[in-house]
């Protein structure tokens, strides 16, 4: 049987009972570390939990050699860990479907994901739109329209009656330096990086500025969270432009981090915006 387990938001305590139970049954343990990761969470703490060695999975596992591991699945018990919730990414439906086009028994357990915790800052979740993904720019590729179209289908480039986009930020993990590689001769890999949510929302206002369709305006409401589910998330609102100030970054603190755009405001999406209003926050602290 292959297993797809969905670990949480915040550390390794957050593995439901039915999730911790069938890991022990299994006899190999795969970390993915491609979708997302949580940052300080090695797979020590989580051997030393489970009592089994634990492999970390990169994107060319996932990607290129997973079937090895679902066949190995077809004779004993797999456990493919997912940080949040199994389904969070179609990397592990397209894993969950190669693995029954090949006659070999999947089974999920699900968990919290930053779909639905994203609630914690107070928006309603049935007001949410399609999600996106927001990666980085580079020198040479800085459209980012695919996003901004699904942004503004959302929102409708209006202040009312939209609805919210829960931005999803780009993480680099395991990525080949192949300026390194051609020196040496041999596969060297760039340290982690994590998008941040103002960075997120300076890459926003920059489309805005070339597009003019206000989906992401510099007055839009906005909300940026970080490491939700953990005991020490940070959630902040303010207009894109607001948080897309470098102090913000200060406030939030390390990664994960996310981004909500807002569509338009309720009363009591309202009092909660207001609560987490950044400069509200500085001056409370102050």
């Amino acid at each position: 049987m292959l297993y797809l387990i969905g670990l949480g938001l915040g550390d390794e305590s957050d593995i439901t009972v039915r999730g911790l139970e069938v890991v022990k049954t299994c006899k190999r343990i795969l970390l993915e570390s491609y979708t997302s990761i949580l940052p300080g969470l090695g797979k020590e703490r989580l051997e030393a939990l489970y009592g089994k060695p634990v492999e970390i999975a990169y994107r060319e596992k996932v990607e290129e050699d997973i079937e090895e591991v679902i066949e190995e699945a077809r004779e004993e018990n797999v456990a493919f860990l997912v940080i949040g919730d199994p389904f969070g990414a179609t990397t592990h439906s397209d894993l969950y479907l190669r693995a029954l086009r090949l006659g070999v028994q999947v089974e999920v357990v699900h968990n919290a994901s930053i779909m639905n915790a994203c609630g914690a800052c107070g928006l309603q979740l049935y007001k949410f739109g399609e999600t996106v993904s927001i990666v980085f720019f580079t020198e040479t590729w800085r459209h980012g329209d695919s996003f901004y179209d699904k942004i503004l289908r959302n929102n409708g480039g209006k202040a009312e009656g939209g609805l919210h986009t829960l931005c999803l930020l780009d993480i680099k993990v395991h990525e080949l330096n192949f300026d390194e590689m051609i020196q040496t001769g041999k596969p060297v890999y760039m340290p982690p990086t994590f998008m941040k949510a103002s960075l997120a929302a300076s890459q926003l206002l920059e489309i805005e500025e070339r597009r003019k369709d206000g989906a992401c305006s510099p007055d839009r409401p906005a909300v940026a969270l970080a490491r939700v589910g953990a005991k020490d998330q940070v959630i902040v609102s303010g207009t894109l432009e607001r948080l897309s100030r470098s102090d913000v970054d200060d406030v939030l603190g390390a990664p994960l981090h996310s981004l909500i755009v807002c569509g338009e405001l309720h009363d009591l999406e309202k009092e909660f915006f207001e609560h987490f209003n950044i400069d509200n926050r500085k001056a409370r602290e102050d």
